[in-house]
């Protein structure tokens, strides 16, 4: 656990992460200390000594009988600094850094990807042997600035069967899903920015956001998708530029997005300015195919993203945005600037893998062993006093609630000291009211240590 901070520090990290967020804007004056005493409720004598410290590291300075101004040249970025003051295990980040470099034979029930031996390694080796034969432009030449036709041609073709209506010149290949989001994000947001994001939601949604300083403001996910009646109210007092989502299957929750819910999101989207991005990356997963925003808005104010990580190779970093036509152009020159061109190889290995006649098979085995998975799962878990929010129709998510008295932080902790990396609730919650609650892959939970750490661990 953190060390309590001082008043001081209190009042330093304060300021830092006012700077960071650019409430307080570089040459701006900062609260008198008069001022910031009475808003802090600490004597002056306090202010004045984290004022000094924060001069002394070149991040504010004075100007005599005028006050403290931030200076124009601040500290580097640091997430982790900027972030609430909470223990690092419901950082947003934690699960991220703790899956991609787990303890010596951990097992990670907290992670959100499929063991390597469940992806289409039969496909992706094929395609690597095809694309070593073809032109060898491709793997020697920067992409064009769209990406490769063929993927996008064939992206078209599968958005068509989910009723979205895309050219292949609305659709951007990107380097992964996160860089679509990440740009989208450039493109959209200037700092002070409010986003709105599902309560619970995505964790690296939170992370991203946060590298970009706007403010995040959750909505109540229910099992139909965002409360309107809470959606309506924070657009009606925050005034958010943007609202980022799951399509299909949520993240955490396995929850699905009604139509009725997806029509009234729109309507107070449409209403109030709003921009969505609407990430299908479990879109494969599904096993009944829901709403999706993108079909009911026609790509007027959503922006439609996915990659092929979850279900193909994680290895192979290629994503996709489909966007509204006016601003393809735009997103284009932001993607080059920030990259210049992708992964033509990457993109080619993609199509190759996604038209092998062995595709549709991989994932019809993907879906029937993923269901195997979490029967086998829940009695397992429920004999633990661990009960799900909802019974998922697809994917491999479970988002559960612990037996009462039992935080998921210190459940979290006492594991990963065990070799069991899980996904405590608060990583994903923007109110931080998740304590009660766990996020398992059902895909990660063959192995009988998972369970046995687990009831060794819970109170």
């Amino acid at each position: 656990m953190n060390q309590k901070l001082t008043r001081i520090e209190v009042v330093m990290a304060d300021v830092k992460e006012k700077i960071a967020t650019v409430i307080y804007m570089p040459e701006s004056r900062l609260p008198s200390v008069r001022a910031a005493a009475k808003d802090y409720g600490f004597s002056p004598s306090t202010v004045v000594e984290a004022y000094e410290r924060l001069q002394t590291e070149g991040i504010i300075y004075s100007r005599p009988g005028a006050g403290f101004y931030v200076a124009e040249t601040t500290a580097p970025l640091s997430l982790t600094d900027i972030a609430p003051k909470i223990d690092r295990v419901v950082d947003p980040l934690w699960v991220s850094r703790q899956s991609l470099e787990p303890p010596d034979g951990a097992l990670k029930p907290g992670c959100g990807w499929l063991p390597a031996d469940w992806l289409f390694e039969a496909g992706i080796r094929r395609g690597l042997r095809n694309v070593a034969k073809a032109d060898a432009s491709i793997i020697s030449e920067y992409a064009t600035p769209l990406g490769l036709l063929a993927l996008r041609q064939l992206l078209t073709r599968r958005m068509a069967g989910l009723s979205i209506n895309a050219e292949p010149s609305q659709i951007i290949l990107t380097d992964s899903g996160t860089q679509a989001i990440d740009l989208i994000f450039r493109f959209l947001l200037t700092p002070g920015d409010t986003v709105v994001v599902d309560d619970p939601c995505y964790f690296n949604f939170r992370a991203q956001l946060l590298a970009h300083r706007v403010k995040v403001v959750g909505v109540p996910y229910t099992p139909n998708g965002p409360d309107v009646e809470a959606f309506a109210a924070i657009l009606d007092e925050h005034k958010p530029r943007l609202y980022i989502t799951n399509a299909a299957i949520h993240n955490p929750t396995g929850a699905t997005l009604s139509p009725a819910t997806a029509y009234r999101v729109l309507q107070l989207a449409q209403a109030a300015g709003l921009y969505i991005i609407e990430d299908d990356i479990f879109a494969d997963f599904e096993v009944k195919p829901a709403a999706r925003l993108a079909a009911l808005d026609g790509l007027s104010r959503v922006f439609y993203i996915g990659s092929f990580s979850k279900t193909l190779s994680a290895s192979l970093r290629c994503g996709y945005i489909a966007a509204p036509t006016e601003w393809v152009e735009s997103l284009v020159d932001l993607k080059i600037a920030t990259g210049f061109g992708g992964s033509q190889l990457a993109a080619a290995v993609v199509f190759s893998a996604l038209t092998d006649s062995g595709y549709r098979k991989h994932m019809n085995d993907i879906h029937t062993r993923l269901a195997s998975a979490r029967t086998h799962t829940l009695p397992r878990l429920a004999k633990l006093g661990i009960v799900p929010w909802l019974l998922p129709q697809a994917g491999m998510f479970l988002w559960c609630r612990l037996p009462k008295n039992n935080n998921a932080t210190e459940l979290a902790n006492r594991c990963l000291s065990k070799g069991v990396v899980l996904a405590p609730g608060n990583v994903f919650s923007q109110s931080d009211n998740a304590e009660n609650f766990m996020r398992f892959n059902v895909a990660q939970m063959n192995h009988s240590k998972v369970f046995e750490v687990l009831a060794q661990s819970l109170d």
